[in-house]
């Protein structure tokens, strides 16, 4: 008994986001019993296409694809800090076409195998933490960008060039914050870099490559994403069985328990009247708060049936997405991707992490009142 609560304590303490929202969604449970609506919670696609793509990464990384690729890099740069501007805006651009959370599954890994063959991994926080608030900030320039920006922008009934010109002040005062903070580090010299250690095979990069090509049809919605989870699925069984054991299926778990707290605090009554009498006038605040409890895409689906005041509501869930870190769901995959590698500095990642959203949110909030 004594080694099985020894075990949970153990489990809690190295999955300390995965805890708080099970527990969450326990404490959720009580006010909204469990019905058939749980079912309609969940986003069954963004966990097929989250599987999917941590399969292709895992893959290529084992195949050393991410090893060859920081080698290449760091060839062309002199310093860290131009590393670090790299490694940061990669994700900001990128994010712009193909949503923030695959463009963290993508450079984030990339970026710390990067800093450990540079030998800089004294720069993992930083780089991590202006990543994710650089893949949340560029994916709000465009309506693929992330989740609540395609919802929005359908419902809006905006242009794509209107809906661009609203973002492009916020995107370009991100930008330049982001840059900013990538200075603070210390500058130093790159050591030349290491060489990767032998090279993957052929056929086993190419098939994770069609794999994230098949992960590409469906952010494009060319391809349902729970095909394409079958088919990886079908895949590994057959050809990469050990894989499967390497996934981190405590994220996908961490999102299932946040969906449901999620849905049930929009089943409750007295919050959705609290919300309606609140957004009046006051969507854009109204929408930064909710994102900081409920996470910006839930608060865009939950705020939308109570205004239409679209600029503002657009405004409002993308700037949410700084702050904690369930602010952006996005986030919660940064976190855990560092939290495994560097468990011991999880709380310098939670408070860096705060410091540089709670900075940027503020300077941009500032932006807002000042050309609204």
């Amino acid at each position: 008994m004594k080694q099985c609560l020894k075990g949970a304590l153990a489990f809690a303490k190295g999955e300390a986001v995965l805890t708080i929202a099970a527990l969450l969604a326990v404490l959720s449970m009580a006010a909204v019993p469990p019905d058939n609506g749980y079912l309609d919670y969940i986003d069954w696609d963004t966990l097929a296409l989250l599987f999917s793509l941590m399969a292709v990464s895992k893959g290529l990384q084992g195949q050393g694809v991410f090893d060859a690729l920081g080698a290449a890099l760091l060839g062309r740069l002199s310093t860290t800090r131009q590393m670090l501007l790299v490694l940061t805006f990669l994700p900001f651009f990128v994010s712009m076409l193909v949503t923030n959370d695959v463009a963290l599954i993508t450079f984030v890994p990339f970026g710390l195998v990067v800093l450990e063959m540079a030998g800089c991994e004294r720069l993992a926080i930083p780089l991590v933490v202006l990543q994710t608030a650089a893949a949340n900030l560029g994916s709000m320039l465009t309506p693929m960008g992330n989740p609540q920006n395609l919802y929005l922008y359908n419902r809006s009934g905006m242009g794509f060039f209107e809906f661009c010109a609203l973002l492009a002040p916020y995107a370009a005062v991100s930008a330049a914050g982001i840059a900013l903070l990538a200075f603070v580090p210390k500058s130093e010299a790159m050591r030349a870099a290491v060489q990767p250690e032998g090279k993957g095979s052929a056929k086993r990069i190419a098939l994770f490559a069609a794999l994230g090509g098949v992960c590409l049809l469906c952010i494009a919605k060319l391809l349902p994403p729970l095909a394409a989870a079958g088919l990886t699925l079908a895949v590994l069984l057959i050809a990469d069985r050990p894989l499967l054991k390497k996934l981190d299926y405590a994220l996908l778990a961490t999102f299932v328990a946040f969906f449901v707290f999620i849905g049930n605090m929009g089943r409750l009554p007295a919050f959705s009247a609290f919300l309606a009498g609140a957004l009046a006038g006051r969507e854009v605040e109204v929408a930064v708060v909710a994102s900081q409890v409920i996470s910006n895409v839930p608060a865009a689906l939950l705020l939308a049936g109570y205004s239409e005041n679209w600029p503002a509501l657009i405004i409002g869930c993308d700037l949410g997405g700084l702050g904690t870190l369930i602010a952006s769901m996005a986030s919660l995959i940064s976190y855990k991707f560092f939290a495994r590698r560097y468990p011991a500095q999880k709380g310098k990642y939670l408070l860096w992490f705060t410091l540089v959203n709670v900075g940027l949110l503020a300077a941009l909030m500032i932006l807002y009142y000042v050309i609204r």
